[in-house]
């Protein structure tokens, strides 16, 4: 039952053509208003403004920390890790996906 779509002929191939205006195919990235960012590679300076407001949040996970301040995920990994060697940071739970830290007090 059913079958495949009949093919069109020619004549009415070439109609359909006259009857469509042509589009032109724009890039997404010129004129458009929602560019996308690009994650810094380079890891932040462990002191200053950024420990500061970090020790505002609650929990810290590298998510948190790579979509605050605009680092790759595993920039967000280390950088932790090095807070934590600080002191700046505490442990609170570690699994094999995810660490979750704390501000020191």
């Amino acid at each position: 039952m059913g079958g495949g779509k009949k093919k069109l002929t020619l004549a009415s191939i070439e109609r359909s053509q006259e009857k469509k205006p042509e589009k032109k195919k724009e890039s997404k990235s010129s004129g458009s208003s929602s560019e996308r960012k690009v994650p810094d590679v380079f890891m932040p300076d462990a002191s200053g403004k950024i420990v500061d407001e970090m020790k505002k949040l609650k929990v810290l996970t590298p998510y948190v920390v790579a979509s605050r301040f605009n680092l790759r995920l595993s920039v967000a990994k280390d950088f932790l890790e090095e807070l934590e060697k600080k002191g700046a940071v505490q442990l609170v739970s570690r699994s094999r996906n995810v660490r979750v830290y704390k501000p020191a007090d």
